[in-house]
């Protein structure tokens, strides 16, 4: 199933490599899910629809319910589904022509969950927006590649819908279907690319929102967001905001002093924090800016959200 929302041209782009898949048309119904009402995705989804009757392809469903996020759309999608086996993937993924039959093939009897391999193809002189994408292709059980029988969500009740944006909903997934004592396996030749799409300038800015959804993962499930999350808070998100917030203690209070100390100390964690993120990206000067600009505004920001959410899930997460 495919979950989308205003992105015609990429669900476009998955829908033409869903119709080339290796394994036979009559085994595969795709279902699309477009996050609340649009004409435009129907007409697409028409279209493909009508093709693939007169070519034999796929049978295709598509369902528009109220906008309520990707999880929610995604529940709406498994649902819907006449198979035991419900592949999952992302309208802005490219899903390789043997995606399907390889996973397939992987799925023994007691096999009720699996996820393939993401591919994020970059270039040789990355941005730190492009660096951070590519995480994706070391995720476990990422929703743009992933597989569960209709029992086993069933079983777990799908995807908890209060992750209200693509964030952790798939993570939680995974660790109730863990926790629920099924089979989940890898299958690494169940490949799917992921090109990262185009972002105006501070985006990084904009993804600091998502934090507050690791708030609730770590409040269900504390020992495994540990494990396979983060290990341990960051602290240095903390330290350069404590020194922020110093210096403007100290400047309120007329102590010059201490309000130029807690400032050095800011400037020195900020431009560290600036420095790792650039170690291993482009050094083109529209994005050293970039760098230096949001470096100073994400710590406040992160911390900002993780407090948020914190609030809001009713939980201690540092």
């Amino acid at each position: 199933m495919v979950p989308t929302y205003r992105r015609p041209e990429l669900l476009d782009r998955c829908l033409a490599a869903l119709a080339a898949q290796t394994l036979p048309a009559d085994e595969i119904e795709v279902i699309v899910v477009h996050d609340g009402p649009s004409e435009a995705a129907r007409a697409m989804a028409e279209g493909w629809r009508a093709r693939w009757r007169r070519d034999d392809g796929p049978r295709l469903t598509f369902l528009s319910p109220p906008h309520r996020g990707p999880a929610a759309a995604r529940n709406a999608g498994w649902r819907a589904a006449a198979a035991d086996i419900v592949a999952f993937t992302d309208d802005d993924t490219v899903p390789d022509r043997a995606w399907l039959e390889r996973a397939l093939i992987a799925f023994s009897d007691d096999v009720d969950a699996a996820w393939g391999r993401i591919v994020v193809p970059l270039g040789g002189d990355p941005t730190d927006y492009e660096l951070d994408a590519a995480r994706l292709s070391r995720a476990e059980f990422a929703t743009a590649n992933c597989f569960c029988r209709k029992r086993a969500l069933e079983r777990v009740g799908g995807f908890d819908e209060r992750f209200e944006i693509a964030w952790r909903e798939d993570s939680d997934l995974f660790f109730r279907l863990l926790a629920s004592g099924v089979r989940v396996i890898h299958v690494p030749d169940a490949v799917v690319v992921h090109p990262v799409r185009p972002a105006p300038w501070g985006v990084s800015l904009g993804q600091q929102r998502k934090v507050q959804f690791d708030a609730l993962l770590f409040k269900k499930h504390r020992a495994l967001y540990r494990e396979r999350i983060r290990e341990r808070a960051r602290w240095d998100y903390y330290a350069i905001v404590a020194a922020l917030a110093g210096t403007a203690g100290a400047l309120a209070a007329g102590a010059t002093a201490a309000a130029l100390t807690a400032a050095g100390l800011w400037g020195a964690l900020t431009a560290w924090f600036c420095a790792a993120r650039l170690r291993r990206t482009t050094k083109r000067w529209s994005h050293v800016v970039e760098m230096v600009v949001t470096s100073a505004l994400i710590p406040p920001l992160a911390v900002f959200w993780r407090a948020l959410g914190a609030l809001r899930f009713a939980v201690v997460f540092l």
